[in-house]
């Protein structure tokens, strides 16, 4: 398992302040949220498209601040879903042997297991249904 600190040594992205550097980033295969974005397994055919070294931003934020960006340790794919009104940000494949990350500045690292999995945005009712923001 990786620190937060060998991650941000290892795929550039560095994390608030006061987040523990030395603090390893557990690697699930389950259903996990970091802040607005959702990883949901899925039983479906793997996608194909390499994440490249500097990733994939699957949410960015305002001025480009804050963005989801997801990375890779080993050979992982993505594949964006460009449908609209849909919450299905696209399709992650891991390899065996692979670990992908999703990092962001607020929330550091989340690490996902061998699999396939949707990235999901968030929405929430309160007087409107609408995108929960992060």
């Amino acid at each position: 398992m990786l620190t937060i600190e060998q991650a941000i040594a290892a795929f550039g992205v560095d994390v608030d302040e006061h987040l523990d550097r030395q603090a390893e980033i557990p690697v699930l295969s389950g259903l996990q949220f970091q802040g607005d974005v959702a990883v949901v397994p899925v039983t479906r055919q793997p996608v194909r498209t390499p994440i490249p070294v500097s990733g994939v931003p699957v949410v960015r934020g305002q001025a480009q601040a804050n963005t989801h960006l997801l990375v890779a340790d080993g050979k992982a794919f993505f594949t964006p879903d460009r449908s609209s009104g849909t919450l299905v940000l696209g399709v992650l494949t891991v390899e065996e042997g692979a670990t992908a990350y999703l990092a962001h500045p607020e929330h550091a690292f989340t690490g996902i297991a061998p699999g396939t999995y949707e990235l999901r945005r968030q929405r929430e009712q309160a007087d409107q249904v609408r995108l929960v923001a992060d």
